[in-house]
């Protein structure tokens, strides 16, 4: 199991008591979309755990899982690069920051620049 995943039940590690029900965390409850107009997302551009290799971030998106793969599909179709959707973020391979701040600010989003 990589480290940066988080159990599901936090906290109790056991129970006697037979009425207890455990809570499961609030990552994986999904939260609606918000407006293209209501989110605020960051580009940066990220070298770290790659072995030297750039790629561009878009975070800050919230709303469910789909909505954000869609969104990573669109960005990386015209980028004409590959990429992927996980942990709440969208990794584009290469340095395409400008590019990628003027394609969401032309979709609608409200968009910053993060880093030199």
């Amino acid at each position: 199991m990589s480290k940066n995943k988080k159990q599901p039940y936090e906290g109790v590690v056991y129970s006697t008591d037979d009425n207890y029900t455990y809570q499961l965390a609030d990552f994986f409850q999904e939260t609606e979309t918000l407006p293209v107009q209501q989110q605020n997302l960051k580009v940066q551009l990220d070298r770290k755990m790659r072995k030297g290799k750039v790629v561009t971030l878009v975070t800050g998106f919230v709303g469910k899982t789909e909505d954000l793969e869609r969104l990573g599909k669109l960005l990386k179709q015209k980028c004409g690069v590959g990429g992927t959707v996980k942990d709440g973020e969208i990794v584009i391979q290469g340095e395409f920051k400008q590019k990628l701040y003027e394609l969401l600010l032309k979709e609608g989003y409200k968009v910053k620049l993060v880093g030199g």
